[in-house]
Formats: structure tokens, C-alpha cells, sequence
């Protein structure tokens, strides 16, 4: 009995020993296993962490941006979160664990992704923010289009259709700090017309998550409140925009009424020919994509990267590269989308 008990106490100091062992280096072998095969093979690995897959933008940024980091010779890890801040933190941890030589992050929350840059940090891994800003953090480089620039063109172009009128802003998600951006922008054009009394901002809303459902949703309760007396919308992006034309359709007035737009969407260039979205802001996504692959590989080899601006996040000015975005109507779709090759004239025009 006593030589029973003896034996069921050493196994039970076994089990405690070795469950001390797992939880001191599971983390750390992983990590430095990692990294020792990536040294081995001598190619860069790159952690690219997306807020979502499930928009035709983000899906184009990740096959380019990959196959741009692969012909320079390195590899990428791709996670995507779809909306989930926790999901979006548990996978950078991941690609941290796993080795990665540079994180570049595309945060859906700007606030929230800060701990994913102190996480980084602490095991020596910089990080890019890519095409939205992470706010309060040191996050090391932010590359993005000229976001203010692109809620001005948004701006001018309906404007200079609706001079005067009721207006109704659908902005983006209140947690993305582009869509703040965009807004700003907007507003640098708008607010001399508010206070000249030309133009009178009827209903402004953000769209949660930017989930064109929710902007269909804004745009209804819009129209409601104002009786469909609305005489244009300056809408966020393509998807937003999508929800607000089939608001419009519903009390026929799509075509009718002016709308914005952003991304270059395919549904959005054929809504633009058909006549229901006035405009979309293209943003040259093989741009950014391939300056962000090339950026990832010299700031992992330690080289020195050349910025153009910084940018405020709340905590640090960011050492920034901002690129040009293109105002898209029906009249130039060609000379800009399709002769990049974004989209085919087949595609566009059926």
C-alpha cells in the first residue's frame, strides 16, 4: 500500500515537472525553431496580417503582394481575421511565434492593433501598417495612400454635380482611422458650402464594420427621415456605396441622386457605366502592394528605407510613404483601370 502511494507521488512530481517545462519554453522553441529553419534556407519571411479576405480589395492586396515578396526571393505567412479583433491579435501572436523577420498589419481595429506592435517589439519583429494606420503605438512605418486627398476627391466630384442641396454622409467604420480620414477630407470641401448655407447635411452616419448591409440600412432610415427628399450621397467606399444605390433603387431614385465611392470595386465600375454611382478612387493597389513587399524585405535585412512624410497616430509622428489615388468617372475608366490591368474591358462592360 505505502509502496503504491510512493509511486503515485513521483509520478504525480513527474507530471508537474514536465508540465513546468512546456509552460517556460513552448513559446521560445517554436519561436527559435522557426528561425533557425528561415536562417537555414536564407529567405525572409514576411507575417501579413489582414483585417479581412472577404472584400474584393483585400483579396487583390494579398495575391500581389505575395507573388511581389516571392520573385524578390522571400516567403509569406497570410492570416486573415474578417472582423475579429481577437482573432487578428491571436494570429500575429502566432506569426511572431512562428519566427517571421517583419510583420506588415493591416488593422481592423486602429486602436486595438497597438498591442499587436508591442508584441512585435518585444521579440524584435518591426511592423508596417499597411494602408491603415495603427494608432498609439511605435509601430515603425506606415505606407498608405493620401486618405485626406482621397475624401476630397470624393467631395469635389459630387459638388461639382450638386452645388446645393440636402446632403447625406455614409461614412465608414468608426474604429478604421482611414475612414476618419476620408472624412476630414470630405469635410475640407463640404464645410464652406454647409456654413454658406448652399448645402445642408441631412443624415451622417458610420458604417459599422463597413459592411454595405449596415449602409443599406443608414441610407433606408436616411431617406424615412428626410421623406426621399435627398439630392446626393457622399459615400465611403465601393461597398457602402453598393448599399446606399440599392436604397436608392428601391424608391426609384438610383441614377438619380449622385454617389461616391472608393476601391475600384468591379461591381462599382459596372454601376458607374450604368449611371446609378457617380465615382469611385482608384488607389493603384499593385502600388502599394509591391512598395510594401520591397519595404518588408529591406526593413527585415536592416537597410535603410527612404520615407516621404510622417504621420500622427496619437503616441509618435510615423515615418510614412503616401501614395496618389486617381478620381475614376465613366470618362476616364479606361485609361485608368482597365490600362493598369486592375480590371478587363470585358469584365467592366460585359
Amino acid at each position: 500500500m505505502k509502496r503504491t502511494k510512493g509511486l503515485a507521488i513521483i509520478s504525480l512530481i513527474l507530471v508537474l515537472l514536465l508540465s513546468l517545462v512546456g509552460c517556460t519554453s513552448g513559446t521560445d522553441t517554436a519561436a527559435s525553431g522557426a528561425k533557425s529553419k528561415d536562417k537555414k534556407d536564407g529567405k525572409i519571411t514576411i507575417g501579413f496580417s489582414l483585417d479581412t479576405l472577404e472584400e474584393e480589395r483585400w483579396q487583390k492586396d494579398r495575391d500581389l503582394f505575395v507573388k511581389k515578396a516571392e520573385d524578390l526571393g522571400a516567403k509569406v505567412n497570410v492570416q486573415a481575421a474578417n472582423g475579429d479583433d481577437a482573432k487578428q491579435i491571436s494570429q500575429a501572436e502566432n506569426l511572431i511565434s512562428q519566427g517571421v523577420d517583419i510583420l506588415v498589419v493591416v488593422p481592423h481595429n486602429a486602436e486595438v492593433a497597438a498591442s499587436i506592435v508591442e508584441m512585435a517589439h518585444k521579440e524584435g519583429v518591426k511592423v508596417i501598417s499597411y494602408d491603415r494606420l495603427i494608432k498609439n503605438s511605435d509601430v515603425d512605418l506606415y505606407v498608405s495612400f493620401d486618405n485626406e486627398r482621397v475624401g476630397e476627391m470624393q467631395a469635389k466630384a459630387i459638388t461639382a454635380l450638386v452645388p446645393k442641396g440636402n446632403y447625406v454622409m455614409i461614412e465608414g467604420a468608426d474604429t478604421d482611422n482611414n475612414a476618419h480620414l476620408f472624412k476630414k477630407g470630405q469635410m475640407n470641401i463640404l464645410q464652406p458650402l454647409i456654413d454658406s448655407g448652399d448645402i445642408k447635411v441631412v443624415y451622417d452616419q458610420w458604417t459599422d464594420e463597413w459592411d454595405p448591409a449596415n449602409a443599406l440600412a443608414n441610407m433606408e432610415n436616411a431617406l424615412t427621415a428626410n421623406k426621399n427628399k435627398v439630392d446626393a450621397v457622399v459615400a465611403a467606399n465601393d461597398g457602402t456605396a453598393g448599399g446606399v444605390v440599392q436604397a436608392l433603387a428601391a424608391q426609384n431614385l438610383a441614377g438619380k441622386v449622385p454617389v461616391s465611392g472608393q476601391d475600384a470595386e468591379l461591381a462599382a465600375v459596372k454601376r458607374i457605366v450604368d449611371g446609378t454611382q457617380t465615382m469611385t478612387v482608384y488607389k493603384p493597389i499593385k502600388l502599394i502592394a509591391e512598395t510594401v513587399a520591397e519595404l518588408s524585405i529591406k526593413m527585415a535585412k536592416g537597410e535603410k528605407v527612404d520615407t516621404t512624410a510622417t504621420v500622427n497616430n496619437g503616441k509618435i509622428d510615423v515615418p510614412s510613404i503616401l501614395l496618389d489615388p486617381i478620381a475614376v468617372t465613366k470618362d476616364n475608366i479606361d485609361d485608368t483601370i482597365v490600362k493598369d490591368g486592375f480590371h478587363s474591358k470585358e469584365d467592366i462592360y460585359n
